[in-house]
């Protein structure tokens, strides 16, 4: 049911997808290198400047537009979905959404070309689904932020196109409504290489061997006053929004990943013979099969009504969480059972059903964990207290 220029898009990431990024993904992931060359073809499809206004070098389109992309490129690999949904996602549409004309012009032509790629420093080693507990600190003097403190999981943060990091960092105190002292949060951007900031080596991580993710340090790392991302004191406001619309996005992802172990499975239960008949004969397998096509329709139609959401200015913060609680458990349970089904074959690393069976972990943990989603759509049900 999409509109003919989502469909034309949808054919044209699918066939790029499964003719240039799948042939390579098994080498690049053992190598665990982001392949450079396949992200500026990317750029040079316009995918990195999808939901951008053309001003900034943009294609002007909708978000869901950026979220049917990144479905295709999960069906075969999830790290370059990945390196799209948070190069956009959580790198660019911040410095859209509540940077200066300024900050805007010197940023996003290149990040909408795919020349350079942005990272967004939230998560701490204290501070995850809890991000009101960010310890890193920004001290304002002189005209210049002077920053401290870490950060981790941080995903496109360290490649040698990575141009800007935005951080969240505490910049004061605030009074709440109810009389409560807090800390300030603020977003201010770092622009890479920055002398005090360090990209620390990348994690050894169980899946998405290619993508980009790792600790970062602040060690009096000096921006100007400028470099504040939005109003001083709204970083919590303005992380959280980023978050919900990043969900949707990411949500796109778990449905690619759900619908690339589904095609894997139909084909191996269409062509893999036991006992003189394929295996897709069976009704177990036919009806497990069958159920991994009711998680990808779901999830898919969740999804998709975040993005128009988006794109329409309503109100979608539950949606979101909806969207990506439900894809994120149709990849995992999907990518089981595909390995299942393709047996031995499953359990070899140069297999997609492999690669997806590691990578579906993380998405039930990252960009807000199930546990996470559950609250906020408790919350959304009028049970305030859902998280604690």
């Amino acid at each position: 049911m999409l509109e003919p220029d989502l469909q034309e898009l949808a054919r044209t990431v699918r066939a790029f997808a499964d003719d240039v990024v799948a042939p390579a993904a098994y080498t690049y992931d053992t190598e665990r290198r982001l392949p450079l060359e396949i992200i500026a073809e990317m750029g040079r499809m316009g995918l990195f400047g999808l939901p951008l206004p053309e001003e900034y070098g943009g294609q002007g389109k909708s978000y869901l537009h950026l979220c049917v992309a990144v479905e295709q490129l999960a069906r075969v690999d999830q790290s370059i979905a990945v390196t799209l949904e948070a190069g956009l996602g959580l790198g660019a549409m911040p410095i859209y959404r509540f940077g200066t004309e300024e900050q805007r012009r010197a940023h996003l032509p290149a990040l909408a070309r795919g020349e350079a790629l942005a990272a967004f420093g939230l998560t701490e080693a204290e501070a995850g689904s809890d991000a009101g507990a960010t310890k890193t600190t920004a001290t304002l003097s002189d005209g210049w932020w002077t920053i401290n403190g870490s950060k981790q999981f941080i995903t496109n943060s360290g490649t040698p196109i990575t141009s800007v990091v935005t951080v969240t960092a505490v910049t004061g105190e605030r009074v709440g409504r109810d009389g409560r002292r807090g800390p300030e949060l603020s977003t201010i951007i770092v622009p890479v290489p920055t002398p005090g900031f360090t990209a620390l080596p990348a994690y050894d991580k169980v899946g998405w061997h290619t993508s980009d993710t790792r600790p970062l340090v602040f060690d009096g790392v000096r921006v100007p006053e400028e470099n504040l991302l939005g109003e001083r004191g709204r970083g919590f406001s303005n992380f959280l929004s980023v978050l919900d619309e990043g969900r949707v996005a990411f949500a796109a992802l778990c449905v690619g990943a759900a619908q690339g172990c589904l095609e894997q499975a139909v084909l191996h239960a269409k062509r893999r013979v036991v006992f003189g008949r394929p295996i897709g004969d069976n009704q177990h397998i036919a009806f497990t099969i069958a159920r991994m096509q009711a998680r990808v329709a779901a999830a898919r139609a969740v999804m998709h009504d975040a993005a128009r959401r988006i794109d329409a200015g309503a109100p979608f913060t539950t949606q979101a969480s909806l969207a990506k609680l439900i894809g994120s458990e149709a990849a995992v349970a999907n990518a089981s059972d595909a390995t299942q089904i393709w047996g031995g074959h499953g359990f070899m690393n140069e297999n997609p059903v492999a690669r997806h069976y590691r990578d579906a972990r993380i998405l039930t943990l990252g960009e807000g964990s199930t546990e996470v989603q559950l609250g906020i759509i408790a919350r959304s049900l009028g049970f305030d207290r859902a998280f604690g």
